[in-house]
């Protein structure tokens, strides 16, 4: 039998974990149409006739959050055969609110109390027929992380979805609540025998404009719902939502008490480690040891001999080698060999091979993830993220990014606040990804070498953070991004061992993602760069080191005025700042291949050092540098702020405030290194960056400006 399941449930309560478990290989991940929620869909490993779509995790059906709405529409519209409220057991109470509200849709109900094994180890006993005859649903106990009587979920649910039996709502509120919501049902025309009646009834009751919107209720209707609403409030002296909310909390509590039996009273082990890993004072010692281990192991070890075998041998020996005397030895024309080997092999290989450190990384947060950890540090964050006007949740993908900025930007999605999430996406790429570390290499080889060069590396990613806080402070405070952040609201589940499978399906999920959104976009970008660097001003097949002028090098030596007063306007680092507009691994070869030295050379070839050492000072060195890290990270970031801004203007928007604050930084640290660290005379450049300086102190410090006023609910914005 073809049959529709939607799996809803509370964030943290185990609801991909066994949609993970039900469908293995059978799912595809997407975006909701119009929105930057991640989609999930799939097929019942053991009966492909069986659909299970995965809902975004919800704490109700309120249109508050762009998971709610998502939710929301789906239910109301598609609405599928079954329901299946995947409830976490060890927190029952919390998770109940959402199954009241789900009860009210007219969809048939299965309540799946997962984490049973957390209930057991606690010693606590839940009576779960006793919860089933209350509730009116089939109560099913299933530990999803286990894979325990998961099976059983598809079999009541293919029998309920068969049985034809009229669906009946919960019970949740006393006799004069019920009477108002009747009385909205009987004075709202088009809610007469609709299926979804009851609930909309109740979300009119609560004062709910979107339900107002979406059922298009005529005036005289909407004023007798006023009465109603109005007769209700001064009857409990509440407003009409705190009505609803209060009298669903009174039927879980009393639900609670009849069929819950807390084994022991005291903590339970995950609030002992709680009372350590999220102390006030122990909280981010503990992270940053934490974090320290993860990219240690990562960039330190992983990212040392096994992304060199990768990136030197294996795609430029083995694959890129074998290729070149395979087409080589065919007499294919050289421009073609040139194209595959350098353009196609080159540019692609050079973002693959970082793939050990950045599966590393994914392999470590999805472990921490699994464990309950993940959600700790979101929490921890939230308090020090406020005061700059982001949320803790902000801090993940920014974390990620420090590995590669298109799965950090991919990361924001679990950023429920607009606002918020966009906010992020703009600065989530300042940090210094896996990439910009060869232009770290290379100046601190070159330019900063020596004893008293220890500091620039550690310095490089201080400027990451102080930019992420200063972009916050500035954006916070216009009226795109007014107002306080959301408010914080996140369930700590209890911790356990991390499950292999889980970790591992994570891992390849988001490594899969990075490959084919990377790996597409890279290649096309380094196809156009290998016309622009082989092809000469009249159109001959020309090599960089061959002494003709190259279409990319005219292009340099056009733009160099543009980036002079930033210190470097010669056209070689011109050119290897807009190579490094596609990927910021090319910046480096592009040195090589502009001196004539080959694009194969590391930042730490002693020809590469002394060629930097010829075109840089210390001061046009760091001003480089930090242009190239805080501007558009590449052309693959670029293609990720488009797919999760969802919107053209605000991807334009996010591109160019990356340019004018790399740009304003850039000429700041020059305009006033040169003066203070160079000892050179002041310039009309050293004015201008003081104007640029005093504007900059004026937005930080300047009175916050108030939100804009939307006129309409929107879930995504449009081109």
């Amino acid at each position: 039998m073809s049959i529709r399941i939607a799996l809803a449930g509370n964030p943290n309560s185990g609801k991909s974990t066994l949609f993970n478990a039900l469908t293995g290989s059978n799912q595809y991940v997407g975006n909701w149409p119009g929105v930057t929620v991640e989609k999930k869909e799939g097929k019942y490993k053991k009966d492909k006739e069986v659909s299970i779509t995965d809902l975004p995790g919800i704490y109700s059906l309120s249109p508050y959050t762009l998971e709610e709405v998502v939710s929301r529409e789906y239910l109301i519209n598609e609405r599928p055969d079954v329901i299946v409220d995947v409830v976490d057991a060890s927190n029952i109470e919390r998770n109940l609110y959402l199954t009241t509200q789900l009860s009210e849709l007219g969809i048939p109900v299965i309540v799946a109390l997962n984490m049973m094994d957390v209930v057991e180890k606690n010693g606590d006993t839940i009576d779960t027929a006793s919860l089933s005859e209350k509730l009116g649903y089939p109560v099913i106990e299933i530990s999803a992380l286990r894979n325990k009587n998961i099976e059983k979920v598809i079999e009541v649910a293919k029998q309920v979805a068969g049985s034809g039996k009229v669906h009946t709502h919960v019970e949740a509120f006393d006799e004069v609540t019920e009477g108002y919501i009747k009385d909205i049902e009987r004075a709202v025309f088009v809610l007469n025998n609709s299926s979804t009646a009851r609930w909309y009834a109740i979300k009119l009751f609560e004062g709910d404009e979107k339900a107002t919107k979406d059922l298009q209720i005529s005036d005289s209707e909407r004023q007798i719902v006023n009465s109603i609403i109005t007769k209700a409030e001064a009857e409990f002296d509440d407003d009409g939502e705190g009505i609803i909310t209060d009298a669903r909390y009174t039927y879980i509590s009393s639900l609670i008490a009849d069929t819950v039996k807390k084994g022991r009273a005291g903590m339970t082990t995950s609030d002992k480690i709680d009372n350590i890993v999220t102390n006030r004072i122990l909280a981010i010692p503990i992270f940053a040891a934490v974090i320290f281990f993860i990219y240690f192991i990562s960039v330190s070890i992983v990212g040392a001999e096994p992304t060199d075998w990768v990136n030197d041998v294996f795609f430029g020996e083995i694959i890129g080698g074998n290729i070149q005397v395979m087409l080589e030895s065919a007499k294919v024309a050289p421009w073609l060999t040139s194209l595959i080997v350098d353009g196609v092999i080159g540019g692609v290989g050079a973002v693959l091979g970082f793939l050990p450190i950045i599966a590393t990384l994914y392999l470590f947060l999805a472990i921490l993830e699994d464990i309950g950890y993940m959600s700790r540090i979101a929490f921890i964050l939230d308090r020090i993220f406020r005061k700059f006007g982001l949320s803790g949740k902000s801090f993940i993908p920014i974390l990620i990014g420090t590995g590669c900025s298109v799965p950090g930007i991919m990361a924001t999605r679990t950023i429920e606040n607009e606002n918020d999430r966009k906010m992020t996406i703009i600065v989530a790429s300042f940090m210094p990804c896996g990439a910009k570390t060869e232009i770290i290499a290379l100046f601190g080889a070159s330019i900063f070498a020596g004893a008293k060069g220890w500091w620039f590396a550690p310095v490089c990613y201080f400027a990451g953070i102080i930019a992420v806080v200063i972009s916050g402070i500035m954006l916070k405070k216009s009226s795109q991004f007014a107002g306080d952040p959301a408010p914080f609201v996140m369930e700590l589940p209890e911790y356990h061992m991390p499950l292999v499978s889980n970790v591992l399906r994570t891992t390849w999920d988001r490594l899969k993602a990075f490959i084919i959104k990377a790996g597409t976009i890279i290649l096309l970008a380094t196809i156009v760069i290998w016309f622009l660097q082989n092809i000469s001003t009249s159109f001959e097949f020309v090599e960089f080191d061959q002494g003709s002028r190259s279409i990319l090098e005219a292009i340099g030596r056009t733009v160099a005025p543009i980036f002079s007063p930033l210190g470097f306007g010669h056209w070689a680092a011109t050119v290897a700042t807009m190579t490094g507009l596609v990927a910021k691994e090319v910046v480096v070869s592009t040195f090589g291949v502009v001196a004539g030295m080959g694009a194969d050379l590391g930042a730490d070839d002693p020809n590469m050092i002394k060629y930097a050492s010829t075109v840089f000072t210390s001061v046009s060195a760091m001003s480089f540098l930090l242009f190239n890290q805080l501007c558009i990270p590449c052309f693959a970031a670029v293609g990720a702020i488009r797919e999760e801004m969802h919107s053209a203007k605000w991807t334009w928007f996010a591109v160019i405030y990356q340019l004018v604050f790399a740009y304003s930084i850039a000429l700041m640290v020059f305009q006033f290194g040169k003066v203070l660290v160079l000892k050179q005379a002041p310039t009309i450049g050293t004015f201008v960056a003081g104007i640029v300086f005093i504007i900059m102190i004026y937005l930080l410090f300047r009175k916050p400006r108030k939100a804009k006023v939307k006129t309409k609910t929107a879930v995504a914005e449009n081109n």
